[in-house]
């Protein structure tokens, strides 16, 4: 009993030490489809969210086999261990050894492209869900645009984008992914745009886009269509076309998320 209480003090008092107040936002990334374990070569803490500032589940020991659920950024991943505990483990190759399929490209790339259609798919459920600026991230009543983005990607994909189009449009970019042609852009692309100046190509003439400020976002369908939301008065979620209209003209890159 009295080796209980100790264990148990340790284990309260860890938590006390370790939890965290102030949880940071991170963005989630699905993990690779050919890659679904990973085996622990160092003791690793599996903790409640993707930092160390969150508090430990467990330490997970060498020679332990975790599934691998998702990567949230660089330095961490979503993992399930053999109890049933679902937390995060630093993805260094210092603590695991992930296990891969051997699927070849075409693979992948039908992989990538099905992703991309469950996407759409969940995006198009919300079709005509009214707009509301600022609307809350966690709810599926209202939507801006970004928070509309951020849903399908969740529902579709198990991605949890950034906040709003401005972070988003940056995670785009980091990931070397902007194109700056709508020509070059694949089905299932975000697309980013800034402020409306006026219906004809001579109102941004002046504009350098290198430097303009996003103010929109949308998922490309292909066949210069846009599915995303804008304005109490559009009705809600909706499809657009692009060319010839403002949307083509406020343009200032796309890519994927994925």
């Amino acid at each position: 009993m009295k080796v209980t209480k100790k264990i148990l003090t340790a284990s309260i008092t860890a938590t006390l030490l370790l939890g965290a107040v102030n949880m940071p936002v991170f963005v989630n990334q699905a993990y690779a489809a050919t890659t679904t374990t990973a085996e622990v070569i160092y003791g690793v803490n599996l903790r409640k969210g993707p930092s160390t500032s969150y508090s430990v589940i467990r330490m997970l020991q060498k020679g332990e086999t975790v599934t691998v659920l998702s990567k949230y950024g660089t330095s961490h991943l979503k993992v399930k261990d053999s109890k049933g505990n679902t937390g995060y483990i630093s993805s260094s190759s210092k603590y695991t050894k992930t296990s891969s399929g051997s699927t070849g490209s075409g693979s992948s790339n039908s992989s990538s492209s099905a992703t991309v259609e469950k996407v759409i798919s969940a995006g198009s459920k919300y079709m005509g869900t009214p707009y509301k600026f600022g609307a809350d991230r966690s709810s599926t009543k209202y939507f801006d645009c970004s928070s509309f983005v951020r849903r399908a990607f969740i529902d579709g994909a198990n991605v949890t984008l950034p906040a709003d189009s401005r972070q988003q449009a940056t995670y785009v970019k980091n990931k070397g992914n902007a194109k700056s042609s709508i020509s070059s852009l694949k089905r299932g692309d975000l697309m980013f745009f800034m402020s409306y100046k006026g219906s004809s190509a001579s109102s941004y003439s002046g504009v350098n886009k290198s430097t303009a400020t996003v103010t929109h976002v949308g998922i490309y369908l292909g066949n210069n269509k846009i599915l995303h939301t804008y304005s109490t008065d559009s009705g809600g979620v909706r499809t657009d076309t692009i060319t010839g209209k403002h949307w083509e003209y406020r343009f200032l890159f796309g890519g994927s998320a994925l």
